[in-house]
């Protein structure tokens, strides 16, 4: 199983996830030729995609959805709460509608919804499993839960989010609306919140840790890595950090 982003932050999101004969998209935030661009860049053609997964509805993730589905006869996964809450926009496409607490297969990919705090109508995060491997996702998560760790524990890849800085969110620009929401319980994991989660699971199977979702103006590559290389114990050059223009290009999990 392999993986590889598109891109990652505020401006748009979308993952790769690739199995041995199954290619997903996990969110599409991006304009339809940006996407077709970023898909270029990672030598991939959008006839060679199976589906698209949908964390939930906001823009960033869900943006460039629609004109991709329908171009590319592509059906797209998401929550009950996702659909309803963009009711009549997804006619004549084939439409699959997700038990937050069932598994699904789409082809030979194995993916595992959870629940997360998010101020979306369903938000979900998922696993991705080949029934070897598991690669774990979380971002676009205000805080953490239990079901979320046990969930998460023992992956073999985990992208996490990382999105602020708490002293550079409380010290920046931005409205204190705005601050009390991205800061808040169904906003953005901060690095320290990312870097406590990372601690409490089991990560002796972790081959690729990637922070993702890192904001802009309230962040820094380099603070997000410092918090979870002190987390894991390892060096800083190990983690990977999804950025904004490039994502980042396939990794490997073996």
């Amino acid at each position: 199983m392999k993986f590889a982003s598109l891109g990652s932050g505020s401006e748009g999101n979308a993952l790769l996830v690739s199995g041995r004969e199954t290619m997903v998209l996990l969110d599409c935030g991006f304009g339809l030729n940006d996407t077709l661009r970023r898909l270029a860049r990672l030598n991939v053609s959008p006839e060679q995609l199976s589906a698209i997964v949908v964390t939930h509805e906001h823009g960033d993730h869900l943006g460039g959805v629609l004109k991709l589905a329908r171009k590319y006869q592509l059906p797209v996964w998401l929550s009950h709460g996702s659909l309803r809450s963009l009711a009549g926009k997804f006619t004549g496409l084939t439409i699959h509608e997700i038990n937050p607490l069932q598994n699904f297969a789409i082809h030979d990919l194995e993916v595992t919804p959870y629940p997360v705090p998010h101020d979306a109508a369903e938000p979900l995060q998922f696993v991705f499993g080949d029934g070897a491997f598991r690669l774990g996702v979380l971002t676009d998560s205000g805080s953490s839960t239990p079901h979320i760790e046990q969930t998460l524990t023992g992956c073999d890849a985990l992208i996490l989010e990382c999105n602020h800085d708490s002293r550079m969110l409380h010290n920046g620009k931005y409205p204190y609306s705005l601050k009390q929401r991205v800061g808040g319980r169904f906003g953005h994991l901060n690095n320290t919140e990312a870097a406590g989660i990372l601690q409490r699971l089991d990560v002796s199977r972790l081959q690729h840790l990637v922070a993702a979702h890192l904001s802009q103006s309230n962040n820094t590559p380099e603070l997000a890595v410092q918090a979870l290389s002190n987390a894991l114990d390892c060096a800083a050059e190990w983690i990977c950090v999804a950025t904004q223009a490039e994502g980042f290009s396939w990794r490997e999990i073996s």
